[in-house]
C-alpha cells in the first residue's frame, strides 16, 4: 500500500477526547499490551498528531504520529501497528518468518507467498483469515512487514503451503517508514533461525536460479499431494517466491514507466477533455463572444478532474492561444477572433460537431461525498439517475384483443409492443379502410375493448393514433425503475415526480419544500447540504406526516430556481419528473429612471404656432417605474 508516495491531506494535533478514544481502540485491538505499555506508546502529555493521507490507489488512511514517527495507521476503520511500534513490542502480532532476500520484494509491494515462509519447529502461528500479523526474517525477530493473513493456518497447511500467505500493507523501507525518522530495525537474535542457517545452504539468488526454477516446477506438480512438514522451508522455495514476485514487480515498473513515458501527451489529453467538458456543460451561447482567458480561468479549470492539475506549459502547446488555434483548425470546434488588439475571444462554437456531441462527461463524486471525505468518512460513489420506463399491463377488458398474441390479463408490455400487437390484429382481420388507409374499421372486438357504450352506434372507424391511444388508455399503467448496479423494479401506477413547492412560515417568511427524493435514489440529507452551500441558507429535514421513513427537505426562501438547477444539471433528473418548477420567482427587475424638466408657460398663439416664455428657475424631479422588457 505504501510502496509508492502518498499524498498528505491534513496534519493536526489530536484532541483530548480523540486521544482517549485512540487508547481504547488500541487496547481493544491489541489486548496483550499492558496499561503501562499503552501509556508509553500513547503518552498523555506529549504531542500526538493525526495525519490524513491518500495512498497512491486512492485509499483514505489515517496516521497517528508521535515524535515524527507513525505509530499506527487506520484503514477501513481498523488499526494496524507500524514497524516502529513492532520494534518496541515484537511479540504484539502473530509472526511469519521468511528469508532476507524476500524483503526486497516486500518493499516493492509484493505479498508474502507461502513457499517463502520458514515454518518453525513448533508449527505455524494460529491465525484466521484476515487476522493482522507481522513478517520477520530468519536470525532476527524484529518485524519488517505488517499485513493480513490471506487464509487461516489450517487452510495454509491443507493447501500444501502454496499460494498467498500474508497480504502485506506496510513494510520496512516503504514510504510510510520513510515518513518517520528512517531508523533501522533492532537486532533480536533468533536461536531457531541460527540453527536453520546451519543447514549448509548458501543463499545466493544468482547462483541458485536454475535450482529455483526446478523447485518451482516440482511444487506445481505436487500441489494436490504434498503436505507441509514441521521443518524449515529450503532456500530454493523462497527463491521460487522471489522469481514470481520479481515478475510482478517488473510488470508494475513497466506500468509506471508507461504512465511517465509521455507527460506531454497526458497533459494534451487532459486539456482536450477539459476543453470539451467546458463547451458541453459550462459555456452558453448567450456568453459569446467569450474572452479566451476567462474561458480558461472560469470554465476549463473547473472541469479538471479531482486529483489532477491542468498546466498548459507542460503540454505540447505551451500556450493557450496555440491550443485554441489547434481546436479551431484541426477539430473545427470553435472560431477565435481578435476583437481587440492583442485580446482574443471565442466568437463561435460548433455545437453540432460530432466530437462535441458524442463526448461523455465523466461524473465526479458529488460535493456531499467530498465533504464527507473531508470529515474523515469514505467518499460515496457518484450519483447516476435511474432509468424509468413506462409500461402497460393488459386489463381484463382488453384481454380479447391480445389473445392472438398469447398475452393474458396482467401481462406487462412496453408501448412499442402494444402498438405492434394491435397493428398485427388489424392486419390479420383486414380492418384497414380500403378507401382511406389512415382509418381502421371497428369490429366487434375493438368495439367492446375500446369504445364507450354511447359510441357503439356512432363510431364505425378510428384513426390509427386514436386506436393506439385508446388501447393504451384502457390498460393499467405501471413503470420500471432501474438503478445502476441493481435489478429492475416494477411497480403499478405512475412514477411520482419530485415535488417542489413554496410554503409560508410565520408572518412573511417563505420556505421551499422538496418531497419524494428517495424514490429517485437521492439522499435528502445530501441534497439539503448541497442546497445549503449553494444558496447560503439553512436547511432541515422534516418527517412527512403519516409516513415513518419519508422526509421532506425544507430550505429558507423561495429557492425553486436553484433546486431546479441542482436536480436537472447536477443530478441529471429529467425535467418531466420534477413538478413545481414553474413556481420559481420571476427574474424581472424594476428600472428607476430620473427625469429633470423645467415647466414652461404658454403666452401667445400666432399663426398657429406657440411661443414659449422663458422657463422658470424651479426644477422638479419625477420617478418613472418602467417594467423590464418594455
Amino acid at each position: 500500500m505504501f510502496a509508492r508516495q502518498f499524498r498528505v491531506k491534513s496534519n493536526t494535533a489530536i484532541k483530548g477526547s480523540d486521544r482517549r478514544k485512540l487508547k481504547a481502540d488500541v487496547s481493544a485491538a491489541f489486548p496483550s499490551l499492558t496499561a503501562d505499555e499503552l501509556c508509553e506508546l500513547i503518552p498523555n502529555k506529549e504531542e500526538l498528531n493525526v495525519v490524513k493521507i491518500y495512498a497512491h490507489k486512492g485509499d483514505a488512511v489515517t496516521l497517528y504520529v508521535l515524535h515524527k514517527n507513525p505509530l499506527f495507521f487506520e484503514l477501513e476503520k481498523r488499526l494496524y501497528p507500524t514497524v516502529y511500534v513492532l520494534w518496541r513490542h515484537p511479540a504484539l502480532l502473530p509472526t511469519f518468518r521468511t528469508w532476507p532476500p524476500v524483503l526486497e520484494k516486500l518493499i516493492g509491494g509484493a505479498d508474502l507467498m507461502l513457499p517463502g515462509v520458514v515454518a518453525p519447529s513448533g508449527g505455524l502461528p494460529n491465525v484466521k483469515r484476515g487476522d493482522c500479523c507481522s513478517v520477520t526474517l530468519v536470525n532476527n525477530r524484529a518485524p519488517v512487514a505488517v499485513g493480513n493473513a490471506a487464509s487461516s493456518s489450517e487452510e495454509m497447511l491443507s493447501a500444501g503451503m502454496k499460494g498467498r500467505g500474508v497480504c502485506v500493507l506496510h513494510a520496512y523501507m516503504d514510504h510510510l517508514w520513510a515518513f518517520g525518522d528512517k531508523s533501522g530495525p533492532p537486532s533480536f537474535p533468533d536461536a531457531e533461525g541460527e540453527g536453520q542457517e546451519a543447514n549448509g545452504e548458501d543463499y545466493e539468488v544468482d547462483d541458485t536460479q536454475e535450482e529455483a526454477e526446478r523447485c518451482e516446477e516440482e511444487e506445481e506438480e505436487q500441489l494436490s499431494s504434498e503436505k507441509v512438514k514441521d521443518q524449515p522451508c529450503c532456500g530454493s522455495e523462497a527463491l521460487s517466491l522471489a522469481v514470481q514476485e520479481e515478475q510482478r514487480a517488473d510488470e508494475e515498473e513497466e506500468a509506471d514507466q508507461e504512465d511517465q513515458k509521455m507527460p506531454q501527451e497526458t497533459m494534451d489529453a487532459l486539456l482536450l477533455q477539459c476543453f470539451l467538458h467546458a463547451l458541453k456543460r459550462k459555456v452558453k451561447k448567450s456568453e459569446l463572444p467569450l474572452l479566451t482567458s476567462t474561458f480558461l480561468r472560469n470554465h476549463m479549470f473547473s472541469c479538471c478532474p479531482s486529483g489532477k492539475q491542468l498546466d498548459i506549459k507542460k503540454s505540447s502547446y505551451k500556450k493557450l492561444s496555440k491550443f485554441l488555434q489547434a481546436m479551431q483548425k484541426q477539430h473545427n470546434l470553435i472560431r477565435v477572433k481578435e476583437l481587440t488588439k492583442g485580446v482574443e475571444s471565442i466568437v463561435e462554437v460548433d455545437w453540432n460537431n460530432k466530437e462535441l456531441r458524442y463526448f461523455k462527461v465523466v461524473e465526479e463524486t458529488n460535493g456531499d461525498a467530498a465533504a464527507a471525505a473531508q470529515d474523515g468518512g469514505e467518499a460515496e460513489p457518484p450519483y447516476h439517475p435511474p432509468e424509468i420506463t413506462t409500461l402497460y399491463s393488459v386489463s381484463a377488458r382488453l384481454e380479447p384483443l391480445f389473445l392472438d398474441a398469447n398475452k393474458r390479463k396482467g401481462t406487462i408490455l412496453q408501448p412499442a409492443e402494444v402498438r405492434h400487437i394491435v397493428t398485427e390484429y388489424v392486419k390479420k382481420n383486414e380492418l384497414v379502410d380500403e378507401n382511406n388507409k389512415n382509418y381502421v374499421t371497428v369490429d366487434p372486438t375493438l368495439c367492446d375493448c375500446l369504445l364507450e357504450k354511447s359510441e357503439y352506434q356512432e363510431v364505425q372507424s378510428l384513426k390509427w393514433d386514436d386506436l393506439f391511444g385508446r388501447a393504451l388508455g384502457k390498460m393499467a399503467e405501471c413503470y420500471e425503475v432501474v438503478f445502476p448496479g441493481h435489478a429492475p423494479v416494477r411497480k403499478k401506477g405512475h412514477m411520482e415526480p419530485i415535488d417542489v413547492s413554496v410554503a409560508s412560515r410565520g408572518s412573511n417568511k417563505k420556505v421551499t419544500l422538496i418531497k419524494n427524493l428517495d424514490a429517485y435514489g437521492l439522499d435528502p440529507a445530501a441534497v439539503g447540504a448541497a442546497l445549503q452551500r449553494r444558496v447560503q441558507a439553512s436547511s432541515v429535514l422534516q418527517p412527512v406526516p403519516g409516513s415513518k421513513d419519508k422526509v421532506v427537505v425544507q430550505i429558507q426562501g423561495n429557492q425553486i430556481h436553484q433546486v431546479g438547477r441542482l436536480l436537472t444539471d447536477y443530478y441529471q433528473i429529467p425535467r418531466k419528473y420534477i413538478q413545481g418548477l414553474d413556481k420559481a420567482p420571476k427574474s424581472g427587475k424594476k428600472v428607476v429612471l430620473c427625469l429633470l424638466f423645467k415647466p414652461v408657460s404658454l403666452t401667445t398663439r400666432t399663426m398657429g404656432q406657440f411661443h414659449l416664455a422663458e422657463p422658470r428657475p424651479l426644477q422638479h424631479r419625477a420617478h418613472v417605474i418602467i417594467p423590464k422588457g418594455t
